[in-house]
């Protein structure tokens, strides 16, 4: 699954948010919300691909939104509001010029995001993955 394994090369990558602390210069802001970003894209792309290959004709659409709320219904996704607060984050990106709002999604990855990717790709591993 092509775009299952990109998201896990890009979750790997978004492991290097740990390598750095506060304060942030404007360069390793800027890279650390991409990655993010990046991941979260990834993700539920992934997501749509493995619902496409169960049959779900949900995984027809372009929204996010719906391939997230179709993926917590079908067991996929532990936390709805989580993922849908990523997806907000992921909207909120093309304000991270602000340094609030950089630092806000850096937080959340932290904190949240990162080990919600890392549920996903275990749960995908353990249960969705067609071989």
């Amino acid at each position: 699954m092509k775009k299952y394994d990109n998201f896990c090369r890009a979750l790997t990558n978004l492991a290097d948010i740990y390598r750095y602390d506060e304060p942030y210069d404007n360069v390793v802001m800027t890279g650390l919300v991409g990655l993010f970003e990046l991941c979260f894209e990834l993700s539920w792309k992934a997501v749509k691909e493995v619902l496409a290959q169960q049959g779900f004709p949900e995984s027809q659409t372009g929204s996010p939104r719906q391939i997230l709320k179709t993926a917590y219904q079908a067991g996929m996704l532990r936390d709805q509001d989580l993922w849908l607060n990523a997806l907000a984050a992921r909207n909120n990106v093309s304000h991270a010029y602000n340094p609030d709002v950089a630092l806000d999604i850096i937080h959340q990855t932290k904190e949240s995001f990162y080990g919600m990717f890392i549920d996903l790709r275990d749960e995908i591993d353990r249960n969705w993955r067609l071989y």
